[in-house]
């Protein structure tokens, strides 16, 4: 019977996603607490151009196994859009430096699977995250962070912010 219950959320789940966003996939299993969405480059890069994100990456290419390129690929789609919450809550400018490629740390909560985006620095940015996010400290490697209402975390990494997206932002 809770296999049965399991198999008929997973279903739901997967049919709302399809709603979302066509072509997205539902990844997870039947005995995770939750589905993680995950979307493609070209999904994400519609979603971005869609509110004004641009992108970039230091080798002019899109490839998520090469370090220099930025990918979006199995991004999750909260990541996606919580990153247009924060385009339209800030009306700044932003540009997407890094995302799902290889070359970043290696975790759950992680660029690789999904969670993570960077974003190039900008003072609107900045003076957005510092003035409307709680201060929570310096991370491990000495990154001040801020936790948004929401529960993401910004993290000033020095050249760029480093966020992790647990949730959409209130999308």
């Amino acid at each position: 019977m809770k296999a049965i219950k399991a198999l008929k959320l997973r279903s739901v789940l997967t049919a709302l996603a399809l709603v979302i966003a066509p072509g997205a996939a539902v990844m997870g299993t039947a005995g995770d607490a939750f589905a993680v969405t995950k979307i493609s480059h070209a999904t994400a890069t519609s979603m971005f151009r869609d509110v004004g994100i641009t992108w970039s990456s230091s080798g002019g290419c899109s490839n998520r196994n090469v370090s220099t390129c930025t990918s979006f690929d199995q991004l999750n789609l909260a990541t996606a859009q919580g990153a247009q919450t924060l385009k339209r809550a800030s009306g700044c400018a932003l540009n997407i430096t890094g995302g799902t490629e290889t070359g970043h740390a290696s975790g759950t909560y992680s660029h690789w699977n999904g969670y993570k985006l960077d974003f190039g620095k900008t003072t609107c940015v900045g003076n957005y995250i510092k003035n409307t996010f709680t201060y929570i400290g310096v991370r491990g490697d000495g990154a001040p962070q801020y936790r948004s209402g929401s529960g993401n975390v910004y993290a000033d990494e020095g050249n760029h912010w480093d966020v992790l997206y647990y949730n959409c932002g209130g999308c």
